[in-house]
Order: C-alpha cells, then sequence, then structure tokens
C-alpha cells in the first residue's frame, strides 16, 4: 500500500509527523511518499524548496521524500503513478477540500485519509463529505491532539517540543524560523 503526504512543509511539524504515522498504522502504509509543493496554488510559501525539502527529509527520514513540481494535487495524479494510494491529510486542508481544483476527480484517483485530532468539529468534515460524489473515498481517523500551526513556527514560535529534533538543528543551522 503507498501513502501519499503532501503539503509544503514550512516547516515539517510533529502534527505532521503524527499524520503521517497515525496513516500508516491505519491503512497498513508500507511506503510512504511526501511531497514538498515547489510552489503551491494556493499560497505563497516564504521559504526556498530545497530547505523546505532538508527538513522534510529531517522529518520523514525513512520516507521517500521528493519535490512536488505541480501547483495543484489533481495535475499531480493525473498521471496516474499513485492511482489506488491513500492521500492523507490534516482535517484543516480536508475542511477545504471542496475549493481544490476538481475534488471528486481527486478522489477517482486516491482515497483520503483524513487525520483529525481531539475535539476537531467532526460534523464539519461529515459535511464535506456528504457533498462529494464518492464519499465512501474520504475515511476519518484519530491522530491525538496536535495544536501546532506552520505559521506560529514561522512567526518565531519555539521550534522545541513542536518539530522532530532533527528539523529544529537543521532550522537553527539554516537560520530559519528565528
Amino acid at each position: 500500500m503507498i501513502g501519499v503526504l503532501g503539503g509544503a512543509f514550512d516547516p515539517p511539524h510533529d502534527g505532521h509527523v503524527a499524520l503521517a504515522r497515525e496513516g500508516k498504522r491505519r491503512f497498513g502504509i508500507d511506503r510512504l511518499v511526501v511531497l514538498v509543493s515547489a510552489a503551491p496554488g494556493h499560497k505563497t510559501v516564504p521559504t526556498p524548496v530545497e530547505a523546505r525539502l532538508a527538513l522534510a527529509r529531517a522529518a520523514f527520514p525513512d520516507d521517500d521524500v521528493v519535490v512536488d513540481e505541480h501547483a495543484r494535487t489533481i495535475d499531480l495524479l493525473r498521471d496516474g503513478r499513485f492511482d489506488g494510494a491513500v492521500f492523507l491529510v490534516g482535517a484543516d486542508e480536508f475542511a477545504a477540500f471542496l475549493d481544490w481544483k476538481e475534488p471528486d476527480e481527486v478522489l477517482e484517483h486516491v482515497r483520503l485519509g483524513v487525520g483529525s485530532r481531539p475535539g476537531y468539529e467532526r460534523g464539519r468534515l461529515e459535511a464535506v463529505r456528504a457533498r462529494l460524489a464518492r464519499p465512501e473515498r474520504v475515511e476519518l481517523f484519530d491522530i491525538g491532539e496536535w495544536p501546532i500551526e506552520s505559521t506560529s513556527l514561522r512567526s518565531g514560535a519555539p521550534l522545541a517540543g513542536r518539530v522532530p529534533p532533527a528539523v529544529a538543528a537543521l532550522a537553527r543551522t539554516l537560520g530559519l524560523y528565528t
């Protein structure tokens, strides 16, 4: 079973790692491909992709970590190499899934594994799922409590206890997030 986890990873934090770990366990994922978006179509990312790639490799040392040049998920999936995979996303991302480019076509290629933390309003996620053509292709699962946002880490919040130690060390070396 192949799993896919994509994102800007600016920086990769413990919530991302928990999503990957629990997704692997939940879906029996043998190989996880972590896709670092070079230039996401929905937001500007201040940190260069080379630095984010190095940080993601530090956060996910046992997984395949590569750059994704596609601005939108569906553009990546159309080549078919991930057909049948489980695409892991956090609850916040899934809450905005209907705003993705061609969300119903995304579900023709992959299943979504949506990791949610305790206290996240499940009804909000169910409302999104109910509007999809293939709601059975979306499975919700818990990842534990991880109240971390990359935005606060980029704004200078302490990295210790919020990112893997290897990521914190590399960020210091690169002079990032200070």
